[in-house]
């Protein structure tokens, strides 16, 4: 039994496909893949070898041993580490809505997550739901019932190999909305519960739900008090 976890990649964007493709080839196969924009001085643009600013951003869900394995060759086939190749890394999953969530983002109905994070006595989490687009309101909605304050929407597109195209009733290749709700860790179970149950795989939004831990904040107070 080992620990999950969500990959971030960030990479030019002129090059992303070759990290798509490793990543397929370790049957990476749920990825949700945004568009970004660097901040970097062109003179620290020029010193890391890097020739554009436009990022492509990629997010996964990964097993422990998974992210190893990645890892090595994400050093020895594509060279992140030299200048130009980029980022990735990776912050634990603290939990995960429901066995069908868990199988879709990892397909391994053998896998029994940790019972929580490695970070402990965190005081709020960071909610993450993915969802087919335009049902962003009813997902707030139901997240508002049970407690949150608000979210943030970015747009990411999912990839996936062929055969994988479409899993539990969910097509991959399509435009989703992810919506990021950062919310009290007392509440973050039933913010979860309702979204699975209004807004779930079994509806309209096809919502799939985890959340990590999120260690300190800035700017929440006002809204709490």
């Amino acid at each position: 039994m080992g620990s999950i976890y969500l990959m971030t990649t960030i990479v030019d964007r002129k090059i992303a496909s070759k990290y798509v493709e490793l990543f397929q080839e370790n049957e990476l196969n749920v990825m949700y893949l945004t568009l970004g924009y660097g901040t970097a001085s062109s003179e620290v643009l020029d010193y890391l070898g890097l020739e554009s600013k436009e990022k492509a951003v990629a997010f996964s869900v990964v097993e422990e041993q998974t992210w190893i394995t990645i890892k090595k060759q994400l050093e020895k086939k594509l060279k992140i580490d030299a200048p130009g190749g980029g980022i990735s890394f990776i912050t634990p999953l603290s939990s995960i809505g429901g066995k069908k969530t868990l199988h879709f983002l990892i397909e391994n109905e053998n896998y029994q997550k940790e019972e929580e994070s490695t970070l402990k006595d965190t005081t709020r989490e960071l909610i993450v739901v993915i969802a087919e687009q335009g049902y962003t309101e009813l997902i707030m909605d139901v997240a508002r019932e049970a407690g949150a304050y608000g979210g943030t929407v970015i747009h990411a597109k999912g990839t996936g190999k062929e055969a994988a195209e479409k899993f539990m009733g969910v097509s991959l290749a399509t435009e989703k909305e992810m919506l990021f709700i950062v919310a009290k860790t007392e509440q973050k179970n039933d913010i979860m519960q309702a979204i699975m149950k209004g807004a779930g795989l079994d509806s309209k939004a096809k919502s799939i739900v985890f959340s990590l831990p999120v260690t300190d904040t800035a700017g929440l107070r006002l809204m709490e008090d």
